[in-house]
């Protein structure tokens, strides 16, 4: 998602309940993910920058180089292993993806029983079918919607059932201890479906086009104080101009999907406080809301209208209890094609699309690039939390421009928790932790730390202080370029529009020297990409 697609950051989505905890709690402007969701997940939930935890690239291939061996590594340790040791309940729902993907005899070592968790329901691949998941998991055994025996929906949807099921863990949990949830959401990653029903709230939302909708988030933004009021927008990046779009209609359903997508989650997320007031413990829980990449401009279904899969002869549909080991079924179990093309309708469990660049360029708004990217645009997150035995009354709905970033969740949860870090865990020797924790910025106090480091495809970034330097990289198979450093001061220009390199040379010296250590010391090198000659 988006930085600005939350509707209390400035979106058209509707989430009253993410609203109402920004309003009783605080909201963060300047907080930052890994670009990436897998580099992201590893760094919130071990307080690593995901080389050292071995996670410098995505699941999908072992470069049997130590930051970037597809898993999470014994050196590191999860917020779940450190909570459950110091008498923690710990339950996970939702996407796991952080281990080396799977296939249907592979090792479930790092599967999030095995990483801490007492109880887990969701999905071990990254990315999947809402309608039906892709090695869908209860605990470590792999299911489907049908056979599941502790769930069952005559309306499945992926989003639901991971509320469904987090809203049950707290029910069914042993009320003699704390209990630590971690809710991974896959909305709003593609593939772009919802519930008709859930589309139809947002017909005519988005008709007036790209551009047109940018320009109405920038003026939200500053008046909900979460862009300064002189920030300018940065230039249009879509496919085309919306005015000459051919495929209107098409366009606009993806967006409307995106948007139901996000409402569901909210929905879901509703449940979940409804049931921790129920139980009288809402005011001592601490809530978190965050997004592991800025908006995704991936090209998911554009082009002619077609099937996912060359292959449509013969297609044999799974029967209810056939598992799923893919993220991307070619056929539905009702035995429909499942079918891509920029004229398809989003919506539906036959479809398989993404929003498309245009799309993500107003979710980012009013930022530059996309996930993949170290731009603002590609690394950018809403971050909420709200704990009202912990924050201040004082401090209820105000904003805080305190630079963070995923690294700092985990020691933010063991400062509240009291829980200390491990030199060792498991017979292995335990990497430090890198993040600083939150908590004194609860009290808007600053957070004191030099510089906050990102590598992703060799992309790379710096940030100390109100200086970023940015280069973005170029791969052609295993070689890549590298742009020069570019400079910008974040504090006035947030969308990244004006380049000092040329007029601080010294600032850009000092800090890129610092991006080379940090790169050799936390595993960016040696690297699975070299430098083209």
């Amino acid at each position: 998602m988006g930085y600005s697609d939350l509707s209390c950051y400035g979106g058209e989505a509707l989430t009253p309940n993410l609203d109402q905890l920004a309003k009783e709690g605080l909201r963060y402007t300047q907080f930052y993910n890994m670009s990436r969701c897998c580099p992201s997940r590893a760094s919130l939930l071990t307080g690593l920058y995901p080389h050292q935890a071995g996670m410098g690239y995505m699941t999908s291939v072992d470069f049997h180089l130590p930051g970037y061996r597809g898993n999470i590594n014994n050196n590191c340790v999860t917020i779940s292993e450190v909570l459950k040791e110091n008498g923690y309940e710990t339950f996970m729902t939702g996407k796991w993806h952080l281990n080396l993907h799977p296939t249907a005899t592979s090792s479930k070592e790092n599967w999030p029983l095995q990483r801490g968790f007492n109880k887990y329901y969701g999905t071990i691949l990254g990315a999947s079918n809402y309608y039906d998941p892709g090695f869908l998991c209860r605990d470590n055994t792999l299911i489907t919607p049908a056979n599941d025996p502790k769930y069952k929906s005559d309306n499945y949807y992926f989003t639901d059932a991971i509320s469904d099921n987090s809203v049950k863990y707290i029910q069914e949990r042993d009320y003699s201890k704390p209990f630590f949830m971690y809710v991974a959401y896959t909305a709003a990653h593609w593939p772009m479906q919802a519930p008709q029903k859930a589309i139809d709230k947002y017909k005519g939302r988005f008709d007036e086009g790209w551009e047109k909708l940018r320009e109405e988030r920038l003026v939200r933004m500053k008046k909900l104080g979460v862009i300064k009021s002189d920030t300018e927008l940065s230039p249009i990046n879509a496919d085309n101009l919306w005015e000459t779009e051919t495929n209107k209609p098409a366009m606009l359903r993806r967006m409307e999907t995106y948007a139901a997508m996000i409402d569901i989650m909210d929905q879901g997320i509703g449940r979940i406080i409804t049931q921790l007031k129920k139980d009288d413990i809402f005011d001592n829980t601490v809530i978190m809301f965050m997004q592991d990449n800025g908006a995704c401009a991936e090209n998911i279904g554009s082009g002619a209208l077609r099937p996912v899969t060359k292959i449509v002869k013969n297609l044999a549909t799974l029967q209810p209890n056939d598992l799923n080991y893919s993220n991307t079924p070619p056929i539905t179990r009702k035995g429909e094609v499942v079918m891509q093309g920029k004229s398809v309708m989003a919506g539906p469990a036959n479809t398989y699309l993404s929003y498309l660049k245009s799309w993500a360029n107003v979710s980012n708004t009013p930022l530059q690039l996309f996930k993949h990217d170290v731009s603002e645009g590609g690394i950018a997150t809403p971050l909420i939390i709200h704990w009202p035995a912990g924050i201040a009354k004082s401090s209820e709905g105000t904003i805080r421009s305190q630079v963070g970033h995923t690294i700092d969740i985990m020691p933010t949860i063991l400062e509240i928790t009291g829980s200390p870090y491990p030199k060792n865990f498991a017979d292995h020797q335990i990497i430090p932790e890198d993040g600083i924790s939150l908590v004194p910025s609860f009290k808007d106090k600053e957070l004191r730390r030099k510089a906050i480091f990102w590598e992703h495809e060799m992309n790379r970034a710096v940030r100390m202080g109100k200086w970023k330097i940015v280069s973005a990289a170029h791969l052609k198979g295993r070689k890549y370029t590298s742009d020069p450093w570019e400079l910008y001061d974040i504090e006035v220009d947030r969308p990244e529009l004006n380049n000092l390199a040329t007029l601080h040379p010294a600032i850009v010296k000092e800090m890129s020297e610092m991006w080379e250590d940090y790169a050799v010391k936390k595993n960016v090198f040696p690297s699975p990409w070299t430098k083209a000659k």
